[in-house]
């Protein structure tokens, strides 16, 4: 049965064995038949089922090899990368000229190591290639070699198209590489007898050690004599024990770092802490010269202290590594880019620039189009352009790398490589168009800490800064004059790459030492709406910082942002609305958007439901808003307090954390009590006590608090069991919740049915429990709040 499957399976160029079947139709059939057959087979047999192997079934014979008829495939060869690496590394000690050496060189056709240890790329690795190696003998040409999981042949050598490798074998499949060159070289094999260099057997024990079973004292601990419910925990223990086994076999990856020696000054400087992540950071090597000198000087500088803002949170960090599947099928466009790939690295200044065009042609917003240029070093190539002094090369170039930087993997490849310094360096190029398309390309990369960090350090921020005086004349509408236009869209991509920069406090401080705050507000009085959303999005994360807030008063900001509240553009309206929500914790803050004019068109905001994201800022802004009593009292006239009530279902929690806030803020007036009932408000709120939300359980028990002090809400509450859901938050471990759920509970105790009949009772006994009970829930709630202050 087992000669008949073989014959019928397909199999990859490395011959036959474990792991390297073909990805084909005919193979997955016959695999799901035999998994139909075993399913079927342990349906109709549960007796048999419940054995369970926890080691291969071994033993002695004395039959040879040559015993077998033909038409089988005797093979115990499963190469790891891990032994082939130690392979060559070996060779490479005992290489090089004259008669103490075994070979005249050994080396890798490729620089790159992917995270399995592989060197093939990724659509071989499937085939169960490790990698390619040049071999030259003492006595012979050179020689490619491929060492696969199935062993090593010779393959058809490297061609002429950009020293690719013909991947098709040519001969015999051998056991090793050592096999293998005593086949070849009758040299190599006199050499290594002369220098007494052997692979031990306990050197081969060692390597071939990775995905073999386990040792036997190992798996006799699983066999211990176990009855009753313990046998089946023993079996599941079992299984759990060789699926751990199975994963340490090597899979495909495309997971690569590189191997190229750095040759600058090696110091303790050259690894860096990120005093706030703790991780390492080691500069990167680079292929470019140019590059390797910026990197140098970055090291030797020192780290200085970097703090993050509140607007920095976990989706900062750096995502995790996200790649295609390599046994996916690969569609064109992936081998026409890297055809093109190859024609960069090679070409003249006219075929670079043919290159650059033909690949813009690509859907570059796709993943596989973006993996197929960093697969093949296009990533490189691309960053080496931008140091040449070729203008048009370099556009060509920024304009690949904006469109693929928006990819999180790409963008982390960006700052390895180099590349970042090289952009900040081109915004003091005289050619606008360079300008801006750096600009655009560092705010797409700077969307993590350590990119900003490095903008930053190179002097990027203020040179950014600089960028946003190009527009003298921003304040009128745009003319006909290209010059005019240009410089506008200078200070566009300016200001766009200032948003990505701004998420760190050190960013935001550095912004505000350059000067700029006044440029910020100068280009907040343009008709250009293109432009206002990336000022308003930079000014919306700094006023964050209370500098920030004081400078915006000082600039007459606010009026700005009220005024583009009534923009038909939704993302300028929820930006402007962000701004004001980070700004009106101040009160005169919260004075000038309502002397503006800016109360009204954030109520009328309140009834467009679909954006979401601006919903929320729009809320956000109310709340904070209503913190003012005037403002409340304009609120109650624009009707939005009928509005807010109507929001506090079927909405996000960022929108209900804001809709109750403001609704806490505005019923600490009895008028507004008032609506909140009888709009339907009070069971809502009631219902909201049962989430898990910190920020959302402090608004809503300051919310119930409020409502409870009317005894016509205090009975729905009560009805509700509000009562109790409030007294269980006392239980809450959050210090907030806390002491906001403890005085939500005066009012409502004071209020229970229950508390005023025995106040009113003639028992003296009972008037003195009730009092005393009052007393310790707000004595209750002084001790909490000092405690979260404590």
């Amino acid at each position: 049965m087992g000669v008949a499957l073989r014959k019928l399976t397909q199999w990859t160029a490395a011959g036959h064995g474990t792991g390297i079947l073909e990805i084909t139709p005919l193979n997955e059939a016959i695999l799901k038949e035999i998994i139909v057959f075993v399913e079927s087979f342990i349906y109709k047999h549960p007796q048999e089922a419940k054995f369970v192997f926890v080691e291969p079934l071994e033993w002695n014979t004395s039959l040879a090899p040559s015993a077998f008829e033909s038409g089988y495939v005797v093979r115990e060869i499963s190469l790891s990368p891990m032994t082939v690496k130690k392979d060559i590394e070996l060779l490479k000690r005992f290489s090089g000229k004259g008669n103490q050496t075994v070979l005249e060189s050994i080396e890798y056709t490729s620089d790159y190591e992917f995270s399995n240890g592989c060197r093939a790329p990724p659509w071989r690795q499937i085939r169960g290639e490790i990698c390619y190696v040049l071999v030259k003998p003492h006595d012979g040409e050179t020689l490619c070699i491929t060492c696969s999981a199935g062993g090593v042949f010779l393959n058809g050598g490297k061609t002429d198209d950009e020293g690719d490798v013909n991947y098709e074998r040519k001969g015999s499949i051998y056991k090793n590489l050592v096999t293998f060159l005593r086949e070849k070289s009758p040299k190599f094999s006199e050499n290594m007898s002369k220098l007494g260099i052997s692979f031990s057997e306990d050197q081969q024990k060692e390597k071939d050690q990775l995905g073999k079973a386990p040792k036997k004292e190992e798996a006799a601990a699983l066999r211990k004599d176990i009855s009753g419910s313990d046998k089946r925990s023993l079996e599941k223990n079992q299984i759990n024990f060789w699926r751990n086994q199975m994963t340490k076999r090597w899979e495909p990856s495309l997971n690569w770092k590189t191997t190229v020696n750095y040759k600058g000054k090696g110091s303790a400087k050259e690894i860096q802490e990120d005093k706030h992540t703790g991780k390492l950071e080691k500069p990167r090597p680079s292929v470019s010269h140019g590059r390797a000198q910026l990197l140098r000087k970055s090291a030797e500088k020192i780290e200085e202290t970097v703090s993050d803002s509140s607007s920095e949170s976990e989706e900062d960090e750096e995502p995790p590594d996200h790649r295609q599947e390599a046994s996916a099928d690969l569609p064109s466009e992936y081998w026409q880019i890297q055809k093109l790939v190859k024609y960069l690295k090679g070409g003249n200044q006219t075929a670079t620039v043919i290159a650059l065009c033909s690949m813009r042609d690509f859907s570059l917003a796709q993943e596989t189009c973006q993996l197929a240029i960093r697969d093949v070093g296009g990533l490189e190539v691309l960053i080496n352009l931008l140091e040449t002094d070729e203008v048009k090369c370099k556009i060509g170039s920024l304009k690949i790398l904006k469109e693929i930087s928006h990819n999180p993997q790409i963008r982390q490849n960006i700052v390895d490589l180099g590349g970042l310094p090289i952009m900040v360096n081109i915004l003091d190029s005289p050619h606008k168009s360079l300008k801006c398309l750096a600009a655009e390309t560092i705010a797409n990369v700077a969307k993590f800490k350590r990119a900003r960090r490095v903008v930053r350090q190179h002097g990027g921020i203020t040179k950014l800064v600089a960028l946003l005086d190009c527009a003298h004349d921003s304040t009128k509408p745009a003319q006909s004059s290209l010059y005019e236009a240009r410089d506008v869209e200078v200070a566009r991509c300016g200001a766009l790459a200032l948003w990505s920069c701004s998420k760190s406090h050190t960013n935001k401080e550095a912004i505000r030492k350059a000067g700029g705050i006044p440029l910020l507000a100068r280009l907040l009085k343009t008709s250009h709406e293109n432009m206002l959303i990336p000022v308003v999005g930079t000014l919306q994360e700094c006023a964050s910082e209370e500098n920030y807030r004081a400078a915006i008063k000082a600039e007459r900001i606010i009026e700005n942002l009220v005024k583009n509240l009534n923009s038909e553009n939704e993302q300028l309206q929820e930006h402007c609305a962000m701004a004001i929500y980070q700004c009106a914790e101040d009160k005169e803050t919260r004075d000038l958007v309502r002397l503006h004019g800016g109360l009204k068109p954030l109520a009328s905001l309140l009834n467009n439901t679909d954006n979401k994201e601006r919903l929320a800022a729009v809320t956000g802004a109310i709340w904070k808003c209503s913190i003012s009593k005037e403002n409340v009292t304009k609120f109650r006239e624009y009707k939005a307090i009928e509005t807010l009530v109507g929001l506090l279902t079927d909405q996000p929690e960022e929108v209900l954390v804001n809709v109750v806030g403001a609704l806490g803020e505005c019923c600490q007036e009895r008028e507004n009590r008032v609506i909140v009932r009888k709009c339907g408000g009070i069971q809502p709120l009631v219902n909201l006590l049962v989430g898990i939300n910190q920020a959302l359980l402090v608004n809503v028990t300051k919310a119930v608090g409020a409502c409870a002090v009317e005894p016509e809400s205090m009975m729905i509450i009560d009805r509700l069991d509000g009562v109790r859901l409030l007294w269980s938050l006392l239980k809450n471990p959050h210090p907030d919740v806390k002491a906001s759920a403890a005085w939500a509970l005066c009012p409502c105790i004071k209020n229970a049915k229950l508390l005023l009949d025995m106040v009113g009772s003639p028992d003296q006994d009972l008037q003195e429990a009730a009092a005393g009970c009052i007393s310790n829930i707000r004595r209750l709630a002084l001790a909490t709040e000092k405690a979260r202050y404590t």
